[in-house]
């Protein structure tokens, strides 16, 4: 749901992570378990590794010592703003084969919505994965990827561009996603403007969506220099 996903994608990132979404009951985590001890992870930092952590949204930090993989970070969450629960995120998964083995990951559109956080190398990458999508899919694309990328291009030239060779579905997304009506007017400085505003909207919304659990690991950070 990371890094990582985003390189099976083709957008090209270098991660020193593996971030991980999850089902949180009893039985999945106890093959959690049975992994990281494979891997001889160990959490660091806090949250400690407890369902109700998850549940609550907040991401649980190993890191691995086993041989192959010394060093490597593994963070596992089972919540994502602005997403469905897991069932359904598992439901339309994608399944990359890479020859020697097959990795599910989420969605390109739900990997997307995942990446609209506040830190600032995301947006970039959500840039470049729907730029990639837009360049490997055969034309004429179908109407699902069209709608895809009504929805999430962030590039004026390629919205103003899509706007011209699809009008009909660009003037009805434009009722969900307004700065279409620029592009389809063809004015690509209103659109680069628009889509500062929108990412603005979308960083306040994740600061928002984070403040009480960051308020949450603040006070599990105290509890635990409490103890110690």
């Amino acid at each position: 749901m990371g890094g990582q996903a985003c390189v099976l994608y083709g957008g090209a990132e270098f991660s020193r992570d593996t971030d991980l979404v999850i089902v949180s009951d009893v039985a999945n985590l106890e093959r959690l378990r049975a992994a990281v001890a494979d891997l001889d992870a160990h959490p660091i930092a806090v949250p400690p590794f407890e369902k109700r952590f998850l549940d609550e949204g907040l991401a649980i930090h190993f890191r691995c010592q086993a041989a192959g993989v010394e060093g490597m970070r593994l963070d596992v969450m089972s919540r994502i703003r602005g997403l469905p629960d897991f069932e359904l995120l598992w439901d339309r998964r994608t399944t990359i084969d890479t020859g020697e083995q097959s990795i599910e990951v989420l969605s390109l559109p739900d990997l997307v919505t995942a990446k609209k956080t506040q830190r600032d190398k995301d947006w970039p990458m959500i840039a470049r994965l729907v730029e990639a999508h837009w360049t490997q899919t055969p034309r004429p694309a179908s109407d699902a990827a069209v709608d895809f990328w009504l929805r999430e291009l962030r590039t004026p030239v390629l919205l103003t561009q899509l706007a011209r060779e699809a009008p009909a579905s660009c003037r009805h997304m434009a009722e969900k996603r307004p700065l279409l009506t620029a592009a389809s007017a063809g004015d690509e400085a209103a659109v680069a403007r628009l889509l500062r505003e929108e990412e603005d909207r979308e960083r306040e919304a994740d600061r928002q969506y984070w403040a009480p659990l960051r308020s949450r690991l603040e006070a599990l950070r105290r509890e635990h220099h409490d103890r110690r």
